[in-house]
């Protein structure tokens, strides 16, 4: 499984993510040259690059998400983690995912951290 972080998501999360496993291949939107960009073309660059997209942007993001589900379109996946949760949790949870999950049962659905 591969993921893509969105450009505001908490960086301490994508360094313990590679601390506690440095197979897992994570970008993040800054590296790939789409900051500035806005949610529907980070999701089509996701989409593109068969990426589920981590992000604390419970506002918008979903919504765009389901929009792309709703059109046909790809949507391999959406983590939405909660800036309430602690960094902790949030690692161990994505990692979680990435462990147990199929990449088929994240296509077209939006996951919400924490788990529990």
């Amino acid at each position: 499984m591969k993921f893509l972080a969105d450009e505001n998501f908490n960086n301490q999360i994508v360094r313990g993510i590679l601390r506690r496993n440095t197979a897992i291949d994570i970008e993040r939107v800054q590296d790939v040259g789409l900051s500035g960009v806005d949610d529907p073309a980070v999701l089509a660059w996701a989409a593109d690059a068969n990426r589920v997209t981590l992000t604390h942007d419970v506002s918008t993001m979903a919504g765009f998400a389901y929009d792309r589900v709703k059109a046909g379109l790809k949507m391999p996946g959406l983590v939405e983690v909660s800036r309430r949760v602690a960094v902790s949790v949030a690692i161990d949870d994505i990692l979680l995912l990435e462990e147990c999950a199929l990449e088929e049962e994240l296509e077209g659905r939006v996951y919400f951290l924490p788990l529990r």
